[in-house]
């Protein structure tokens, strides 16, 4: 945390499940869940606008925010929990016994709500004013840390989520965030109950021990990262752009006028998923001050494949079921202007998914690792996050969230995408750079957007 952070923390303490009942429990891992043991966790932060609330009224919103926690994680229980090995043998789990609790820290701090939520688009947010409003995991690996914050004069609170990606992929997290808000908001209807079942994950191919093999490990320990923002530059920026549905309907016209000019048939349908990634990634291309233009540079986007393992598993399983999709393509026809570079990055982006949706992709999957660690070397955009996952509409009871900022993805290269704010259909993406850059790519997504006619 920046020595000149005004944060000062008033409570730091632990939110345990609320029945007492629950058993010891130990969740193996599966090679989905091994595969994210070294990576830092994912941060977001909710920024909530509160209307006429004093401090002694958020303190009451916090204190409600905890009861339903509670709650939440008698269903959720192995949040509660650690990373630990299973006795006697050198492989993982998530393991949770009665006492076990999420720390849960609140904190006060004289920011203004509104200076941190702009939510105007590509409004850049310095990281470093965000950092101190998301928590680091406890050591002991702990696999969730909480923290509320009371923002200025009691007008804004600033919800901190810090999950380890080893407990589970986006789906499972913000299934887990979705039934809180709706225990702390007493809704009517529940989101669905979590499936808790490791063993739903078959591996016949043994992919858990390729994916250990390919892990450095000091000792036989993994090193649990604890945060992901400690490294960052000071004036690292980040910035949201909404893609309106309208805009993205342009997007997939020009391509499908680009197919038809140029005979080409694409590999996949054109989604609004698609439009937006080939959008931000061209866009991103031309942005980044690249000296080898004739180098590959790589895109890497999840694939959820719940539905699509054999026998599938249900939707609201817990824990990871996520593979990256990997498109690649040269640097300069990314960066081409006009609609070229648009239409480059779509083929690429469309082809990786088909080959990863396609029959027999599965049985790729051994050299997943080593595919995604070679692309990311090599200078690679990757997604976080899915406008399936909803958290524009995370409602504690006190109104949406006005912004809802990926704090992790502040490292440059990521792509943090969303559902848009304020009930707007579309999808709503970030991106990060120092300083210059974000002026630059604010140009060249100007320019894109004239490209298609809009």
């Amino acid at each position: 945390m920046g020595a000149d952070s005004n944060l000062r923390v008033l409570d730091a303490g632990v939110v345990r499940p609320s029945d007492i009942n629950l058993p010891a429990h130990s969740l193996p891992f599966t090679f989905f869940d091994v595969r994210w043991l070294r990576r830092p966790p994912v941060q977001r932060l909710f920024l909530y606008r509160l209307e006429h609330h004093h401090h002694h009224t958020v303190q009451q919103l916090i204190l409600g925010l905890k009861a339903s926690l509670s709650k939440a994680l008698t269903l959720f229980y192995p949040l509660a929990g650690h990373v630990r090995f299973a006795p006697n043998t050198n492989r993982y789990e998530l393991f949770y016994q009665p006492g076990d609790g999420v720390a849960f820290t609140v904190a006060e701090c004289d920011t203004d709500v509104n200076d941190l939520a702009r939510s105007s688009d590509g409004e850049p947010v310095q990281v470093a004013s965000l950092a101190p409003l998301v928590p680091t995991l406890p050591n002991g690996r702990a696999v969730l840390a909480l923290q509320a914050t009371e923002l200025l004069g009691g007008r804004g609170l600033a919800l901190g989520v810090t999950v380890h990606h080893s407990a589970g992929d986006g789906a499972s997290s913000t299934h887990f965030l979705h039934t809180w808000a709706a225990v702390c908001n007493g809704a009517v209807e529940m989101p669905p109950p979590p499936v808790i079942d490791r063993t739903l994950i078959a591996d016949p191919m043994g992919l858990y021990d390729i994916y250990c093999k390919e892990m450095p490990t000091d000792d036989g320990e993994v090193e649990f990262v604890t945060s992901s923002v400690s490294s960052l530059p000071d004036d690292q920026l980040v910035a949201t752009f909404t893609l309106p549905q309208e805009l993205l309907s342009g997007i997939k016209d020009t391509l499908a006028r680009e197919a038809a000019r140029l005979h080409a048939a694409p590999p996949h349908r054109c989604s609004s998923m698609l439009a937006a990634y080939s959008f931000i990634w061209s866009c991103y291309c031309r942005a980044k001050q690249e000296q080898n233009q004739t180098k590959t540079t790589y895109f890497l986007f999840a694939v959820d494949h719940r539905a699509r393992l054999k026998p599938p598993v249900p939707a609201t399983y817990f824990g990871n079921c996520i593979n990256p999709a990997i498109a690649a393509a040269r640097h300069d026809e990314l960066a081409a202007a006009g609609t070229g570079g648009l239409f480059t990055a779509f083929m690429a982006i469309a082809s990786a998914l088909e080959e990863e949706v396609g029959e027999r992709s599965q049985e790729r999957w051994d050299g997943c690792i080593e595919r995604a660690r070679g692309a990311m070397k090599a200078g690679a955009m990757f997604v976080v996050g899915s406008p399936r996952f909803r958290v524009y509409d995370i409602n504690f009871g006190f109104g949406r969230p006005g912004k809802v900022v990926a704090v992790s993805a502040a490292k440059t290269g990521t792509m943090p995408i969303a559902d848009a704010p304020n009930g707007v259909a579309g999808v709503e993406v970030g991106v990060s750079f120092p300083a210059g850059g974000m002026e630059h790519f604010r140009h060249c997504f100007d320019d894109a957007m004239h490209a298609i006619g809009m």
